[in-house]
């Protein structure tokens, strides 16, 4: 096969690995977040609490990084502060604005949530070896996007 085909093929098939393996890590993290107590949150909360930490955000600044309405991101918030992940303080530089941040639950539900994406990624070193791996993540990094990371809805 020639180099030409070889990229065909390998274009054809990227997708489909990377889409399956990241509904992999976003299976095993809500799995293992809710093993470690916290079974009341959703993958989307993950992506919410990724913008909020580690300085907190505005209502607004969280749905331009979800991509949602500030309805929806204030519909959110108020879910998260309900079960005691959030709260709003007043925003140091914008008497008008509110600044949601993580309280200690939320923290505990990041560290959880660490925590089950190193015990999903571990089969994957181990499959590759810490050789290959490490050089693939640094590769990833270097072609994926800068700006917020978000699910598509």
């Amino acid at each position: 096969m020639d180099s030409t085909a070889d990229s065909t093929a390998d274009a054809r098939a990227l997708p489909a690995l990377l889409l399956a393996l990241s509904g992999e890590l976003v299976a095993g993290i809500q799995a293992g977040v809710e093993a470690r107590g916290f079974a009341d949150i959703r993958p989307a909360h993950g992506f919410a609490f990724a913008r909020l930490a580690p300085d907190g955000a505005t209502v607004g600044e969280l749905a331009e990084h979800l991509g949602v309405t500030k309805q929806a991101a204030s519909q959110l918030v108020e879910e998260l502060v309900r079960k005691g992940y959030v709260e709003r303080h007043p925003h140091p530089d914008d008497a008008r604005a509110r600044l949601v941040v993580l309280t200690e639950r939320g923290w505990a539900c990041t560290r959880a949530a660490d925590a089950a994406a190193a015990d999903t990624i571990a089969p994957w070193i181990d499959t590759l070896g810490a050789a290959r791996f490490h050089p693939l993540v640094a590769d990833l990094a270097r072609l994926s996007p800068r700006g917020p990371v978000r699910p598509t809805w």
